[in-house]
């Protein structure tokens, strides 16, 4: 079979691309610009393009599939000459979808949460011999891909995200996948551009509960409001399974896990990884995986790229990095260091970089996010509001919308950058957070350096 991929740089994207090499299938792609790490690990594979750009000539009757990425644009050539040719044209979530059709899918979702919970339940299940196809949102060390697909496997693991399809397919992704088992563990507004309400935005997540099969299972937080709604109006053919935070505790020793029968040392930490846990397990247990053997496997957990994710550490100080960019991710992110240090001056470096957080109307939704910091500093880069098509706002609006008398804010990254160097503290523990780079800063240079 073959398949040609429009935009195959995308992450999950190439990611796809590349899982299917693997199962057989001969790839094709192109893409207008490619960055790392997709680049190379195209290129390592032979399927990065041999030159950028949208390439019509290429598209003919030879290929089996479309499969379009949301990085092209609706009048992409390449699609307008697969339509024409009547090639059958699919976004990954359809594609997805098809592949895993005779699979029992456990799909999760969530305005935050969404990766980590899905790379516990893969991690439980590889490491109790569980053969399983896979779809997460982040590179998780001991996978090459961050998909999987084979012919074999009882099980797809699917992390649900909200964003739309293809820029042809305007439904949520999660709204194709169709789950067996779904996990709900928190809605909080985020991409305002496609959402423009929350009760648009929460719509959808009801949507998606409605979308599980017959007979399935809906697990959801019934600490939150807004999910524990979606979950009393599901329909009455669906096992409805709540939870909440799993009991936990901090010593010298390290974070723990507590159950009523078990205790377990954990490579994790924070109260919101504690409510990922506990979606994981229940739907682990949803599956047919025993609590002791959950309880057994997830002590090995180290957690996901990009969430919480260490960089350095040493006696100078301990640098972290997370993906953080939404209100409650953020707010969640500062509160599990600032537990998980107690006595330690926490910086926290936020980076408005996404559409919703350059909304100066979203911009409240911010406040008291980084209270729990010693010192917490804002950035964001002008040039951003052009190319979004946003009306630009100042630092002082910033600061009006974060609230707190411990926030500085910059919008230039060499100022970031000198005033970064120059805070001295003994052994401080650095977040820096962001769905960017702050201005093209390499963080893990950077941690060296504050760290020397």
């Amino acid at each position: 079979m073959r398949i040609h991929f429009i935009a195959i740089g995308g992450a999950v994207m190439h990611n796809l691309a590349i899982a299917l090499l693997r199962k057989g299938y001969e790839i094709t792609g192109s893409d207008d610009e490619i960055f790392e790490p997709s680049r190379s690990r195209l290129a390592a594979r032979g399927l990065l393009p041999e030159a950028y750009g949208w390439h019509p000539e290429k598209i003919n009757r030879d290929i089996d599939i479309v499969i379009l990425g949301m990085h092209a644009r609706a009048d992409n050539p390449e699609l307008a000459k697969a339509a024409e040719l009547g090639l059958k044209i699919m976004s990954f979530p359809e594609f997805l979808l098809e592949q895993t059709r005779n699979k029992k899918r456990i799909v999760v979702a969530g305005s935050h949460g969404k990766t980590t919970t899905t790379a516990m339940i893969m991690h439980v299940m590889k490491t109790l011999g569980i053969r399983f196809d896979y779809m997460v949102g982040s590179s998780i060390e001991g996978y090459e891909t961050m998909v999987s697909l084979s012919d074999d496997s009882e099980f797809a693991v699917l992390e649900g995200d909200e964003y739309l399809s293809s820029p042809i397919d305007r439904r949520p992704k999660f709204h194709l996948y169709m789950p067996d088992i779904a996990v709900l563990n928190g809605i909080a507004w985020d991409h305002m551009n496609v959402f423009p309400t929350f009760e648009n935005y929460v719509e959808q997540f009801r949507i998606f509960a409605d979308k599980i099969s017959p007979g399935g299972t809906l697990v959801y937080f019934e600490d939150d409001p807004e999910v524990k709604k979606i979950a009393g109006s599901a329909r009455d053919d669906i096992k409805k399974i709540p939870y909440r935070v799993h009991g936990h505790f901090r010593n010298k020793t390290g974070f723990y896990a507590a159950g009523i029968s078990r205790t377990v040392k954990l490579q994790f930490f924070g109260r919101h990884n504690m409510q990922n846990f506990s979606a994981a397990m229940e739907a682990c247990l949803a599956a047919g995986i025993s609590s002791d053997s959950f309880y057994d496997a997830i002590g090995s957990f180290s957690g996901t790229s990009g969430r919480l994710q260490l960089i350095r550490e040493n006696e100078k100080g301990t640098f972290y990095y997370d993906f953080a960019h939404s209100p409650s991710k953020v707010k969640a992110t500062v509160e599990a260091v600032a537990e998980r240090y107690p006595d330690r001056n926490i910086v926290a470096c936020f980076e408005l970089h996404t559409f919703s957080s350059l909304n100066k109307n979203f911009l409240p939704f911010y406040k008291g996010s980084l209270e729990k910091a010693s010192r917490a500093i804002v950035y964001f880069n002008p040039g951003q509001f052009e190319q979004k098509r946003l009306e630009p706002f100042s630092p002082d609006t910033v600061k009006e919308g974060f609230g707190g008398n411990n926030l500085t804010v910059f919008n230039n990254s060499s100022a970031l950058m000198d005033h970064i160097k120059n805070i001295k503290l003994k052994s401080p523990v650095w977040l820096f957070m962001s769905s960017g780079d702050f201005g093209g800063c390499n963080l893990k240079m950077l941690a060296e350096e504050l760290l020397a």
